[in-house]
């Protein structure tokens, strides 16, 4: 089993930094508020959250909730996207093992 450590409050897996990509997550984020025109005000309304949640997010603070994020995504319309973009059968490898996908856990 691999090691666990502490940073910051938060536990990761040894050698299994996810940082950057929460960064450039939120920054993503952010570019989809921009290019659909929309200031922080109105995302966070449509949203349901507070601009200082919305903020965290384009930060890609890890603290953030998952329902939080969801809806973001949801505000700026591309949830759906998001969603379909890590459906298993939507790549070779999850395809070939669709078999996989009935069992209740994984060994």
């Amino acid at each position: 089993m691999p090691d666990l450590i502490v940073i910051e409050k938060r536990i990761a897996m040894a050698g299994y930094r996810i940082e950057e990509q929460l960064t450039e997550f939120g920054e993503h984020v952010r570019g989809w508020r921009m290019v659909l025109g929309l200031t922080a005000q109105q995302v966070s309304e449509r949203a349901g959250i507070t601009r200082d949640t919305l903020r965290k997010v384009e930060s890609g603070d890890p603290g953030v909730g998952f329902g939080n994020v969801a809806q973001v995504l949801r505000a700026l319309g591309v949830l759906d996207q998001t969603v379909h973009a890590i459906d298993p059968l939507n790549s070779d490898i999850g395809r070939l093992r669709a078999g996989n996908l009935s069992k209740k856990r994984a060994r």
